[in-house]
């Protein structure tokens, strides 16, 4: 086990406890709460070239006081035990904050995926797959996976297939697993959730007054500078529609193959076209590269975009960071005592937990679609188009005057799938967003976002329980 992990690991645990400690609840219940209630560890054989690998693999339910639980899975040569159990750990809060009715949950499988081609590592998938049937680990009522670092649609749609040959004629089958391709059940605005989860939690805090005095900021989003340290799924997600919905510049990029930095903004949509060309984003036009890769920590600008694995900033670097704004789009990438040093010089810190919810977030609407066995909007867009056109045309009656096509078409459009997508995961972000600020400013003795929002989450899984009558 690598020490970088067991820290990833023991920070979670520590920042639990952090907010355990302000909370009324008794121990034996909070004990409940932060401990892991199913850890599935496993080993199987799987045929590659002309031999045999043994593959390590995990599934972690860290709570069942809501089933199914849910979490993704990482195909990572990093996956240990602990690391899962930790990813476990935070599904369950963060599912608790944005108000998803699931337990937490986390998958790992020890893969480099640069080391196997894609029928080997479609082999892998289906083997892990049949793991979790024969345990009962999967199910749309007992656990349901999505994808993760490492994976994605693809991945899911093997398991999809997988699972339904082993549980033929299972009506609802296809809600075994979130981040499905749109053509095998999944859901427009998937890909792009987790991303754009962050930019709502971005805007919502810079549209907040209190919050940015503390920083010394306008409000608005408008010109605020971003760097990003990751460009996959997330950060190049984060940063387009940051860019293009919040008028935010990106100015500087962080990844494996270096750090590029151009004050006069970075287009992420090109760089993402240049990396896929060239095979890396150095050399992209107007920037220049960081000597040090790593220096991405300490460049100055309005918000911090840490995108891509846990503990990417610690004790060692964090007296670096000069933003005074970090949003967790990874999944731990502040570790506990790296937040102590951050929280003293006054940075506000986003939590993963919030943060990054946009994911689980519309996966919870994709389970709601395969359940439903219906797309959303397509029993009432035409209706709606309809109800729009008349009214439009009564106006236009009324005023004697009338309007353009262009206007015309924005004011009678009915919602489609990806239009109620992101509406339900907006109004989500913002909720979610209120009510870790009122647990802030109701409970003096808060004063960190993480710690509010642990509290947040902790009493809504508190009452779960109680609920259940588990803890009388």
């Amino acid at each position: 086990m690598s020490h970088k992990q067991a820290s990833f690991y023991q920070s979670v645990q520590t920042n639990f406890e952090k907010a355990a400690a302000l909370s009324k609840h008794p121990k034996g219940l909070l004990a409940q709460i932060g401990a892991c209630n199913s850890v599935y560890q496993m080993r199987f054989p799987v045929k590659i070239g002309n031999g045999y690998e043994v593959i390590e693999a995990y599934r972690v339910q860290h709570s069942h006081h809501r089933l199914p639980t849910k979490g993704g899975i990482r195909f990572s040569h990093m996956v240990n035990q602990e690391e899962v159990m930790a990813l476990a750990s935070l599904m369950t809060y963060k599912c608790a904050i944005v108000n998803v009715p699931f337990g937490g949950a986390k998958g790992g499988v020890k893969v480099s995926t640069r080391q196997y081609n894609a029928e080997q590592l479609e082999k892998i998938t289906r083997r892990y797959t049949v793991e979790l049937v024969r345990k009962n680990f999967i199910g749309p009522g007992i656990d349901v996976p999505a994808p993760d670092y490492g994976t994605s649609s693809r991945e899911m749609a093997w398991i999809l297939d997988t699972y339904s040959q082993l549980r033929n004629g299972e009506l609802d089958a296809a809600a075994c697993v979130t981040g499905k391709p749109t053509s095998q059940n999944g859901i427009q605005g998937r890909t792009e959730a987790t991303g754009r989860g962050v930019y709502y939690a971005i805007r919502e805090l810079c549209n907040d007054e209190k919050e940015m005095a503390k920083v010394g900021k306008e409000t608005g989003t408008e010109g605020k500078t971003i760097v990003i340290q990751g460009l996959g799924n997330v950060g190049s997600y984060t940063g387009t529609i940051c860019s293009k919905e919040g008028g935010m510049k990106v100015i500087a990029v962080s990844e494996i193959e270096g750090t590029i930095v151009d004050p006069k903004g970075i287009d992420v949509a090109k760089l993402i076209k240049y990396r896929k060309a060239k095979g890396s984003i150095v050399g992209f036009p107007g920037t220049k590269k960081l000597k040090e890769r790593n220096d991405w920590v300490g460049i100055d600008c309005d918000v911090l975009i840490p995108a891509a694995l846990e503990s990417q900033i610690n004790k060692a670097n964090a007296k670096q960071v000069k933003a005074k704004i970090i949003a967790e789009a990874a999944n731990g990438p502040v570790t506990a005592a790296a937040e102590n040093i951050l929280l003293k010089k006054g940075v506000i810190i986003l939590p993963d937990m919030y943060a990054n919810a946009g994911g689980v977030t519309v996966s919870y609407f994709e389970w709601l679609k395969n359940l439903s066995h219906i797309r959303f909007g397509r029993m009432e867009k035409r209706f709606d188009e309809r109800a729009y056109t008349q009214l439009v045309n009564k106006v236009e009656a009324m005023t004697g005057k009338s309007i353009s096509q262009k206007e015309r078409s924005v004011l009678t459009k009915g919602a489609d799938e990806v239009d109620l997508v992101r509406s339900g995961l907006e109004e989500t972000m913002i909720d979610a967003y209120n009510e870790i600020v009122t647990m802030m400013r109701r409970k003096k003795s808060v004063t960190d976002w993480r710690t509010a929002a642990f509290l947040v989450s902790l009493d809504k899984v508190a009452n779960d329980y109680l609920t259940m009558g588990i803890f009388p």
